[in-house]
């Protein structure tokens, strides 16, 4: 286990600033995830501020090591709006819908980067890769501490080892902590195998943040899923059993195939929809 309290001590203890956006509250039963568009969610957990996969530039094409990513659709909030944030969750950092110009500009002002391990070397300093079932420790700032923990994610259809050498490294986190809910943030995670694995170790998940949205290429897998589609969203919730599922990453991008309407839908037939938090503003 590492231990990262004592450098990240001074820094993680922020007096929060209070807006409509950034004044999040964490407890035990609920606490509010404000969803951002794309893989981009913001929530206070154990008295902490977690961002998800930054992601704020505005729409148009993006070049990529393999196909142009195309954003449609701008975000609700820019990084100015956020206030503080203690800890970005970054299941990966070569993909612009996962991290983009804006999102990595504001890396440099977040005391603690958790990402894949290569993702921690490309990244500098500032990150830290987890491997699988590796943990981190983050001090509270009224005492007690959150641990992170890295958990597989697979970014395409397939074996592990026969998809990073495409669509690289990626990682997923459970959050826990004494007297909190468990959360899991799943990355770009496209296998229910992974997901039973994590259900097995983790058995009382409340808040499960699944990236979905049935991204497909027809140059990649034959045009298998490198995500989620919906309805694998609906068993891995039961697989999952939580409390809460709050959606990302399903909408924004040209190459998300299932969205708002797909996923609602798949949830009212597996009549899990009391289950969906959207994190919108009401």
């Amino acid at each position: 286990m590492t231990t990262v309290a004592s450098r990240f001590a001074s820094t993680l203890s922020v007096r929060y600033v209070v807006s409509s956006l950034s004044a999040l509250s964490a407890t035990t039963d609920q606490f509010p995830v404000r969803v951002l568009g794309g893989p981009t969610a913001l929530f206070e957990y154990g008295g902490l501020r977690f961002l998800t996969d930054p992601t704020f530039d505005g729409p148009g094409d993006y070049p990529s090591a393999g196909p142009t990513l195309t954003k449609t659709a701008p975000s609700l909030a820019g990084p100015a709006d956020l206030g503080p944030v203690d800890v970005v969750l970054l299941s990966h950092d070569e993909h612009p819908d996962n991290l983009d110009h804006s999102g990595r500009a504001l890396l440099s002002d977040v005391p603690l980067t958790l990402t894949t391990p290569s993702g921690a070397q490309r990244l500098g300093e500032k990150a830290k890769g987890l491997a699988d079932w590796e943990t981190v420790e983050l001090r509270r700032p009224d005492g007690g501490t959150v641990t992170v923990t890295g958990v597989p994610a697979i970014h395409g259809p397939g074996e592990r080892e026969e998809i990073e050498p495409i669509t690289g490294q990626v990682v997923g986190f459970v959050l826990t902590g004494d007297g909190l809910p468990t959360v899991y943030v799943s990355g770009d995670n496209a296998s229910l195998d992974v997901v039973k694995e994590i259900a097995e170790r983790f058995p009382t998940i409340d808040t499960a943040l699944l990236f979905a949205g049935a991204p497909r290429f027809p140059m990649l897998y034959d045009g298998g899923l490198l995500v989620l589609d919906s309805t694998q969203a609906t068993e891995a919730t039961r697989l999952l059993n939580p409390r809460r599922v709050v959606p990302v990453h399903y909408d924004s991008w040209a190459h998300f195939t299932e969205g708002h309407e797909s996923l609602a839908t798949a949830f009212s037939a597996a009549g899990l929809a009391d289950r969906l938090d959207w994190g919108r503003p009401a």
